[in-house]
């Protein structure tokens, strides 16, 4: 099968901060962002991390780099909805959107929150064991953004109040930005079944023999299967790639010690839920270029958001970066 030419070209950060002067790492985020359009990305996605020193508030960073920048596509990946009121969550996006002039690309999840267990009684004092963590909730979230009836009553009411049965503002094209992050044929059959774009990355459910590619390659072809789509069903992929092209010495041997400390963890399922991780890319463009050339689920893709490593520094992220842009994409085929 031929490789479908690469459309667009996307960037994942993490966005780290350090506990006693966040104020820095949000910086960092908002300038790699703004570094991004610059070097001509079609899009900039951010981690979603809650109680950890990544950024919790991917919509707040988005707002802040939506006046930062003007061409860029702006997405999350992802936020999981088990932390979140969807009627708020739904205000926010389109408030959002609104700003962006219509950049917004959303990717949640669904689930209930990491360590619930330790954080329920902060998160949900009253309704923990009630809560629908479900794909209900993706439901409900949907239809809010879509501009389904969210209150019974509009109208004036009093002097001055006048009240929407609708979530406000309302952005008629957020619904067709709207994606979901899956690692399972489940996943991949649900978004599809329900219009929604996918986000697949470097972390898959191994359910069937084989490899990483081969997993994630049927995870794309059962989304599209069940789109009203089909094939034309868009889906960006998230593999960490590291080009070295413009890296020093210090920065490559960083760059390979990083991957080797996470090399084991690719070789065979992970835990219970037997998550399977792909290998990180580390090398020249030519040589990342020809390994994803023969991957098989990137041969199905036509956009990608390249994950950045972890725990590096600002100015490890703008030679990767910059590498990406100027080398790597073009390697791709990507103009």
């Amino acid at each position: 099968m031929a490789v479908r030419p690469l459309r667009k070209l996307g960037f994942l950060t993490i966005g780290l901060f350090e506990r006693d002067d966040p104020r820095a790492g949000h910086e960092s985020t908002l300038g790699i962002i703004q570094l991004g359009e610059q070097l001509g990305f079609d899009s900039a996605w951010v981690r979603h991390r809650h109680l950890q020193y990544g950024i919790s508030s991917p919509v707040a960073v988005l707002a802040a780099a939506s006046q930062r920048t003007s061409k860029i596509e702006l997405g999350t990946a992802v936020i999981p909805l088990g932390w979140e009121n969807p009627l708020r969550l739904a205000e926010d996006l389109a408030t959002v959107d609104v700003l962006s002039g219509g950049r917004l690309n959303p990717g949640i999840s669904v689930g209930p929150p990491m360590n619930f267990d330790t954080v329920k009684e902060a998160l949900y004092p009253d309704t923990a064991d009630a809560e629908d963590f479900s794909y209900g909730r993706v439901e409900r979230l949907l239809g809010f953004v879509r501009g389904d009836q969210a209150s019974d009553f509009s109208g004036r009411q009093g002097v001055v109040e006048e009240f929407s049965e609708r979530v406000e503002p309302h952005s008629p094209g957020l619904i067709d930005r709207m994606w979901y992050g899956g690692a399972s044929l489940r996943s991949a059959q649900w978004a599809g079944e329900h219009g929604m774009n996918f986000l697949t990355s470097s972390v898959v459910k191994a359910e069937e023999a084989g490899d990483f590619a081969e997993i994630q390659l049927s995870h794309i072809r059962a989304f599209r299967r069940h789109h009203p789509l089909g094939d034309q069903a868009r889906v960006s992929q998230g593999l960490v790639v590291i080009p070295t092209d413009s890296a020093t010495s210090e920065q490559k041997a960083k760059y390979q010690a990083y991957a080797e400390k996470r090399t084991p963890r690719t070789r065979e399922p992970q835990g219970p839920a037997r998550m399977l991780f792909s290998r990180d890319f580390v090398g020249s463009s030519a040589e990342i270029a020809g390994q994803l050339l023969a991957h098989a689920a990137f041969r199905e893709v036509d956009e990608v958001a390249f994950a950045l490593p972890f725990s590096f520094e600002h100015d490890d992220y703008v030679q990767i970066l910059t590498d990406i842009a100027t080398h790597l994409g073009p390697a791709l085929g990507r103009r």
